[in-house]
């Protein structure tokens, strides 16, 4: 039987009423997107709570070129249910990484 202040502990790691840390979310989706696309995450630009449960915005690198520059990134918006479980992904850009938004 685990003590008391191991059980504490597994609580504060799972973040708010036995749901996972952010952290978690963010390895375990990141991780899915890349198992599903074959493209391994460079950053991630928006992580958000939801009712439903978690939005993050991941980047990767779709397609190396030289100079690197010239590389074509994407940015993905990934949904979570609220166990950090992977529930939908859409590219939401392309852009060569050295380029900035008009925005």
């Amino acid at each position: 039987m685990a003590d008391k202040s191991e059980n504490s502990d597994k609580s504060a790691a799972n973040g708010r009423g036995g749901s996972p840390a952010a952290l978690e979310v963010l390895r375990t989706a990141g991780a899915q997107l890349a198992e599903l696309t074959g493209l391994r995450a460079e950053t991630v630009t928006r992580f958000e709570r939801t009712d439903e449960g978690w939005v993050i915005e991941i980047e990767v690198l779709e397609l190396p070129r030289v100079p690197d520059t010239m590389s074509l990134m994407a940015s993905y918006e990934v949904t979570t249910d609220r166990d950090g479980q992977l529930t939908g992904y859409r590219r939401a850009r392309r852009y060569e990484r050295g380029r900035s938004d008009r925005r």
